[in-house]
């Protein structure tokens, strides 16, 4: 009877720890059980979204305040059309802010952080945020700076 106590105890703990490791994974994955319906779409055109994928972090201030649905090249502009699922209770983006692909620490992943401007109009369920400022990418960077170098 000992053994068969201490079998199960044994079973309760490994079943805890895979529990454990799924939520965990789940956690790191971004990815979340709850339904999102109360959640508004915000379009943006960025020239060049660098690394920006679909289900990446919308902040603002550091907030998180949403995440990006899709990412479309628009035909018309020839640009690239982020869509971005902004939470219902976040419901005073002005019409005049600004959206920026940005980067977590200087090669960790990218998602796009929303500056709020100073108009008393409010964007709308798939409105546009006007006002973009693209990815920066570091190897254009470098090769602007190499390019400067062997000029001079």
């Amino acid at each position: 009877m000992r053994m068969r106590i201490l079998e199960i105890s044994v079973g309760a703990f490994v079943l805890a720890g895979v529990v454990a490791l799924v939520g965990l994974a789940l956690n790191v994955s971004g990815l979340n059980l709850s339904n999102s319906d109360n959640t508004y779409t915000v379009y943006a055109r960025f020239e060049n979204i660098g690394g920006l994928t679909p289900r990446a972090k919308v902040t603002m201030s550091g907030v998180a305040i949403g995440e990006v649905a899709d990412i479309t090249l628009d035909r018309d502009m020839l640009m690239a059309r982020v869509a971005m699922n902004i939470h219902g209770n976040v419901d005073f983006l002005s019409v005049d802010s600004s959206a920026s692909i940005l980067t977590a620490g200087l090669l960790g992943e990218q998602y796009i952080g929303i500056s709020v401007g100073a108009e008393d109009e409010n964007l709308k369920d798939g409105a546009y945020i006007e006002d973009t400022q693209s990815a920066l990418v570091l190897e254009d960077l470098i090769g602007k700076f190499l390019f400067n170098e062997v000029s001079e």
